[in-house]
């Protein structure tokens, strides 16, 4: 997997070795410029017109560093790019995340349907900022701070999915442990189940808690995610030390989606659950 860093500008640096990531935006980086100079704007301006300093232009012109979606808004419109510089600005953020989760990250923000089984921390769509900090600081090994600002960042923005149009239906079922565990702390897991709350009442969206006094449990295999396409393709994205993957064959991906009937037939009902979490944060 790839290591991101930051420069002093705070927009992700990516190391010349980073695969598709770094070819990616490197392609952009072309493109880039190939606009510039039809405008016939050398960087120092071009950077004015930005508000970006002349070494921060190179860098994006060169695939080292990760622009901002609103940069690449702006330098469409300036440069008269007729949308192609937007068109890949997706494709562009998806660098910032992990390489293992790329593929995952994409079809995430393209279902019409995703139905998520956690475990042990809860998911990155429901996450706060200041939870998904201190998830990512836990890490080991240690990711750097600059590291950990743009995982947090890129975490934050998988989160629009909940306001695409149309709408996806989007389900989770989480242990009711993931809620106890005051990762964090005390203020950090308040912020973090009042979020909860927040996304439980979303009309797409579906939160069921498993209670720890459960004596059946369809899920003991680990967490993982059921994607839809908007083309009808079902895949399950399972994410393991080291060995996260997509899975794309129909029996595993039945075999999955067994178990998560069976999960929501055996967690609280949303309604239930909602109730449960309100409870727990009137105990903090």
């Amino acid at each position: 997997m790839s290591e991101l860093t930051q420069s002093a500008d705070d927009d992700p640096v990516v190391e010349p070795d980073s695969g598709a990531g770094s070819a990616i935006l490197r392609v952009f980086g072309r493109q880039l410029k190939r606009f510039r100079l039809r405008a016939g704007l050398e960087r120092r301006e071009f950077g004015d017109r930005l508000g970006y300093s002349v070494s921060t232009i190179a860098a994006y012109e060169q695939g080292r560093r990760v622009p901002p979606p609103e940069a690449i808004d702006q330098a469409d419109e300036l440069l008269d790019a007729g949308g192609v510089l937007k068109e890949m600005k997706e494709e562009v953020a998806r660098t910032q995340f992990p390489a293992f989760f790329r593929d995952a990250a994409r079809l995430e923000g393209e279902a019409v349907e995703l139905h998520v089984y956690d475990t042990h921390v809860v998911n990155g769509l429901l996450q706060t900022e200041e939870y998904a900090r201190a998830v990512f600081t836990m890490r080991r090994p240690l990711l750097s701070e600059e590291t950990i600002d743009e995982r947090v960042q890129a975490r934050l923005m998988r989160q629009g999915i909940f306001s695409r149009q149309p709408l996806p239906t989007i389900s989770f079922v989480i242990e009711e442990s993931v809620l106890t565990r005051p990762l964090g702390g005390a203020d950090v897991m308040r912020g973090q189940l009042e979020q909860l709350l927040l996304c439980g009442r979303r009309r797409n969206v579906e939160i069921q808690v498993m209670p720890n006094k459960r004596d059946e449990h369809a899920g003991l295999a680990g967490p993982f995610t059921l994607i839809e396409t908007v083309e009808g393709r079902r895949i399950v994205y399972v994410e393991a030390y080291k060995h996260s993957r997509l899975y794309v064959e129909r029996s595993s991906v039945r075999e999955l989606e067994e178990q998560y009937g069976l999960l929501r037939a055996q967690a609280l009902t949303p309604r239930e659950s909602l109730a449960l979490i309100e409870k727990l944060l009137g105990e903090r």
